[in-house]
């Protein structure tokens, strides 16, 4: 099998027949960080490491495997040194689904074949830059070109939406939507806590100085989302904890923190499990998906947040978190009532995770997240899933990307790796291939239109 050819991850005839009927499906993404400003200036790039490398903290975390100096990742360097950098090391990514990704985005946004290495770095770099000046390689229709019909991002209750609003008024075809994230407000064991909570009451014109003004500075954002296209609340948290708290207790812990005051672990479990529960509430009365992101452990490599901040590529899974009983309240409190999609980073957490997607049927398994995002991570998951929940009933794929050029990429190696698990069942004679078709239609488009509401 060539490298990226028409077979490319297709390992029989019925697989390259599924996805045939799969592959020029609009992408629906729930779950992005596009950058809107960005998307509303039709902004392009310069050059391919603006494009593939600048933001991109797996791409960081590969080169620093592989000895490049971090001048030539996130330094000083010259564009242009660190994709000749990047290019050096890249042959060293074989294996890792990025040496895919970025060889998929040259063959389909740039036509160019060519593996990546120090040999092409040169001629690489001269052919995407002038192909980055073509009007048609800005953001808007390249969205467009990807067959990008709806892509949601990733947005704080602070913010004012003004791109969405423009967006929305000047982008035909393709629907740029928000995406509620209160994790800043839930965090109030950190430094910076007091610090967002005025920015928050500004923004919605609400006294935060007590519970009662934080609940409704809450209610006005989750409102103003929802009147501006939000059809969802996002929540990526190390560990969701769920419980009864009583609202006494909570505006005790609220005091002390508003008045700088010491928490303990309980207090910060309890304060965050009674915000949940008025956020599941206010979901539930717009009819709202609610996405619980779970496992990730944030800047866990000192040295690197020390020089760098968050977001720079030490961040790392764990199995240490007790699924079941944290998310049981929560889940029983709202069954029936709520579509919940459930992202676990460790896969190891996936048989708890599917089970009880199978118990609760507004439940939904979210797709092979960040470190599983991967043929082997993915198609890993779906079989799995399969077996004890079912495909029809998937969450869907998610970009979960900065890079707007990947989108295409990612969900075509998704739909790919979607295609090849349903087709290994039909060779196996598991199932008739006419079901295999629309099995693939149901995982790929129709469930995730009906789920988010994108249809």
């Amino acid at each position: 099998m060539g490298f990226l050819n028409e077979e490319y991850l297709l390992e029989s005839s019925t697989a390259v027949q599924l996805y045939d009927l799969i592959r020029d499906e609009p992408i629906l993404d729930p779950h992005s960080h596009v950058d809107v400003q960005a998307v509303a200036q039709n902004a392009g790039w310069t050059d391919i490491w603006e494009v593939e490398g600048a933001t991109d903290h797996y791409i960081w975390e590969l080169m620093r495997k592989r000895g490049v100096p971090e001048a030539k990742i996130t330094g000083e360097a010259s564009n242009r040194e660190k994709w000749m950098a990047l290019a050096e090391a890249f042959p060293d990514f074989a294996g890792n689904p990025t040496y895919e990704w970025l060889h998929l985005d040259l063959k389909r946004r740039f036509g160019i074949d060519r593996p990546i290495s120090a040999e092409t770095a040169e001629d690489i770099w001269e052919k995407t830059k002038a192909a980055l000046d073509a009007p048609e390689m800005r953001q808007q229709p390249l969205l467009k070109d990807m067959n990008v019909s709806v892509v949601s991002s990733t947005d704080d209750p602070t913010s004012d939406l003004h791109y969405h609003q423009q967006l929305a008024k000047e982008l035909d075809d393709v629907t740029v939507r928000p995406t509620w994230r209160p994790d800043n407000a839930m965090k109030i064991d950190e430094s910076g806590w007091a610090d967002y909570l005025e920015d928050f009451g500004t923004a919605t014109g609400t006294d935060i100085s007590e519970l009662s003004g934080f609940h409704a500075a809450l209610e006005t954002s989750h409102e103003y989302f929802n009147n501006h296209g939000c059809r969802a609340s996002d929540h990526g948290l190390r560990e969701v904890i769920t419980k009864p708290v009583d609202e006494q207790r909570a505006a005790d812990i609220y005091q002390r923190a508003y008045a700088g005051e010491g928490l303990s672990d309980d207090d910060v479990a309890d304060f965050q499990a009674y915000v949940l529960d008025i956020i599941g509430e206010l979901n539930s009365q717009k009819n709202w998906v609610t996405q619980f992101h779970i496992g990730p452990v944030r800047d866990y490599r000192n040295s690197l947040y020390d020089r760098l901040g968050a977001d720079a590529g030490g961040d790392i899974s764990t199995q240490n978190i007790d699924l079941a009983d944290n998310l049981q309240y929560f889940l029983n409190q709202y069954d029936e009532d709520l579509e919940v999609v459930l992202y676990t980073l460790d896969p190891t957490h996936y048989p708890t995770v599917a089970t009880i997607s199978r118990a609760f049927p507004n439940v939904s398994v979210g797709a092979a997240w960040w470190f599983n995002d991967s043929p082997y991570g993915m198609s890993d998951q779906l079989e799995y899933v399969g077996t004890v929940d079912l495909l029809a009933n998937y969450g869907g794929m998610v970009s979960d990307s900065r890079k707007l050029m990947s989108f295409d990429s990612r969900f075509e190696m998704f739909r790919r790796s979607l295609a090849n698990t349903v087709g290994s069942m039909v060779e196996r004679g598991q199932i008739p291939e006419a079901v295999a078709e629309q099995l693939v239609q149901q995982v790929a488009y129709d469930r995730p239109a009906e789920l988010w509401g994108m249809a």
